[in-house]
């Protein structure tokens, strides 16, 4: 049931992008059209004998190395399988075993095309059997080195690693297939490597295939030219490797035999180790995966220095309390979160109103023309209230939260900014806090010194570096790092996680101490649905602290729209539709578009989604602005 559950969901990404496989199947054609007018109409002559094994090599080698893009598409999908794995939906070797089986009529397909257009163009052998052989044995290459990378990429945490593992191995592969380096003039010392190169066997089987029975027609006689018109054939040779003196053709059996050690008899021998070899490919494809699994229990794995004192998660004094029942987990858990709080209460409290008025934002584009990205946009942020800033895509919500933070570079932006109704100081940016939707971290730092780093480049040079690090500390216990404070960023799989990594940046951000104000973008981003409550929930205990906090967010559940206090919302064009308190459920937020015109909310949907439905099509000519 899992395979054929989990085969379903592989149909359905493949469904949903289906322009991807029309591409790569037009690529596939496109390289075997310029090859096919390469080598068009091959004569059946010995003059194209090593073109003929030319065509050959590339329709093996082709297939097989296309693979190689299988390496970035299993660490792409390597988080979404341990998150799977995680919440206990799927073995992570179903999920493999889905994408082998399912790959197989998509590659038979692409390989079809390839191999008809191919074959034909370049004049192979005119016969039935052969030309399903071809793509018999094209097809099967195909999966085996497919089955070769994606079990490389099973094996290594990093990609970068198994790159590199894979670059060399393909470089061994092609030099002892057979056509670049031919088997009989092969080093002896490295000839057993043509034994374990699979690319090998079927490159052979296409030798073999096409050659037998082929008669080809001789080129180039010895001796010949001025002085020989007259001679026999019965005293000519053929130039031709397996030429016999006094033929006029050379056997193509003979020829693969003497150029390439290769034997038609051979020809369904290699199919079994092919086969094989595939089979082989595809059990160290589906063990890697499930071991890699297994080993990462779903999670990532934090790293810590050498010698570095990891933290448990309960004190030995906890630990044997909660074991004699005198503690319970959730006693722990309160204390844990009082500490917090407490850490919390030391932030610096912001007592200053940050608000704009009438902002507009205009850019220069190709002909001279202007556009305007933000149009009459007004709003204010208080001191311990959280404010969503929300639209469509398109509408200019991260275009607008760079303006109000003066991080923009281009274009003209027009409008009033105030602090307590006075204009922005000098050092309005060292007062605020920006955390980007993207965490950049260096990876060898560990937290705490990523922390540290920020509080002594942006705190006053004039504050003592005892009480910097004090506050670092303070800021580790407010974001919850004190089980990874020692930990090293590293990267996701092998360092912090994506939850982690978001709280590392908004730590950094508060590390700096904002007396202003904290900007956030998307910072629910790229995380699941508990990982997202977790950070909106840190947020909100920060602005119950006083923090004041505004931040895009994205189609949010409606529980954590409740977690606002209040909402900028805006359409295309950036035009302001609404900016007021959301009230309770989102009433006044509701209450307002229904007064104007919008449909009713239904009980049971997300008010979040609904005012972005509606605004698609309401008429704000009467535009009522709450505040």
């Amino acid at each position: 049931m899992q395979v054929r559950g989990i085969m379903l969901r592989r149909l359905q990404i493949l469904r949903g992008d289906l322009a991807a496989q029309i591409v790569m199947n037009v690529v596939f054609m496109l390289q075997a059209v310029i090859m096919g007018s390469v080598f068009l109409k091959m004569p059946v002559a010995t003059s194209a004998y090593f073109s003929r094994g030319g065509v050959l090599f590339f329709s093996v080698l082709f297939g097989a190395l296309s693979g190689m893009a299988e390496i970035a598409a299993m660490y792409s999908q390597r988080p979404i399988v341990a998150r799977h794995q995680k919440a206990a939906m799927y073995h992570p070797f179903v999920e493999a075993l889905a994408l082998t089986v399912v790959d197989v009529p998509i590659t038979f397909v692409t390989q079809v095309f390839f191999g008809i257009i191919l074959y034909w163009m370049t004049g192979l052998q005119k016969d039935a059997a052969k030309f399903f052989i071809f793509l018999l044995f094209t097809f099967i290459m195909t999966l085996t080195m497919k089955a070769f990378f994606r079990a490389l990429a099973a094996s290594f945490a990093r990609e970068s690693t198994a790159q590199a593992v894979a670059g060399i191995g393909t470089l061994i592969l092609v030099l002892y297939t057979g056509y670049t380096i031919p088997k009989p003039t092969m080093i002896g010392a490295l000839k057993w490597l043509t034994y374990i190169n699979p690319i090998r066997y079927g490159f052979e089987a296409l030798i073999v295939n096409e050659f037998h029975g082929l008669k080809g027609e001789c080129s180039h006689f010895v001796p010949s030219g001025p002085g020989y018109e007259g001679t026999s054939i019965q005293n000519q040779v053929c130039t031709t490797v397996g030429s016999v003196p006094g033929q006029t053709f050379v056997d193509g059996d003979a020829f693969a035999a003497a150029s390439y050690d290769y034997h038609y008899k051979n020809l369904w021998r290699n199919f079994g180790i092919v086969v094989a070899f595939w089979l082989g490919f595809v059990a160290w494809f589906l063990a890697s995966t499930e071991r890699a699994g297994h080993t990462s229990g779903g999670v990532t794995q934090l790293v810590f220095k050498q010698n570095a004192k990891i933290p448990s998660l309960d004190s030995p004094t906890s630990r044997s309390d909660t074991e004699k029942g005198s503690v319970s987990p959730d006693d722990i858990a309160e204390k844990k979160q009082a500490e917090a709080h407490a850490a919390q209460s030391k932030l610096v409290k912001a007592n200053a109103m940050f608000s704009w008025h009438h902002l507009n934002y205009d850019i220069d584009i190709s002909g001279g023309k202007k556009r305007r990205l933000l149009d009459d946009v007004s709003g204010f942020v208080a001191p311990g209230k959280m404010t969503a800033l929300m639209g469509e895509s398109g509408a200019g919500k991260t275009t607008l939260l760079n303006a109000l933070a003066e991080r923009t570079s281009t274009g003209v932006i027009t409008g009033d900014r105030f602090v307590n109704g006075s204009p922005l100081p000098k050092d309005f940016a060292a007062q605020t806090g920006y955390v980007q939707q993207m965490d950049i971290h260096l990876e060898s730092t560990t937290v705490r010194e990523a922390l540290m780093f920020s509080a002594q480049l942006r705190q006053p040079g004039n504050v003592p570096i005892e009480e910097k690090r004090a506050y670092v500390e303070d800021v580790i216990k407010m974001c919850a790092m004190e089980s990874y404070a020692d930990a090293i960023v590293g990267t996701v799989g092998e360092g912090l996680n994506v939850e982690q990594r978001k709280r590392l940046t908004i730590g950094v951000e508060l590390a700096a101490k904002p007396q202003l104000l904290l900007f956030l973008d998307e910072p629910t981003s790229g995380l699941d649905s508990q990982s997202a409550w977790a950070i909106i929930e840190f947020l909100r205990s920060l602005a119950e602290q006083g923090q004041a906090i505004l931040c895009t967010i994205h189609q949010p559940s409606s529980e954590l729209f409740q977690s606002f206090d209040r909402l900028l919302l805006l359409r295309k064009g950036g035009q302001t539709c609404y900016f007021g308190d959301l009230g309770d459920n989102s009433s006044t937020l509701i209450s307002y578009f229904e007064r104007n015109g919008a449909r009713k909310c239904q009980s049971d949907e997300n008010p979040a989604e609904y005012m972005l439905d509606v605004i698609g099509y309401v008429d704000f000519s009467y535009r009522e602005t709450i505040f």
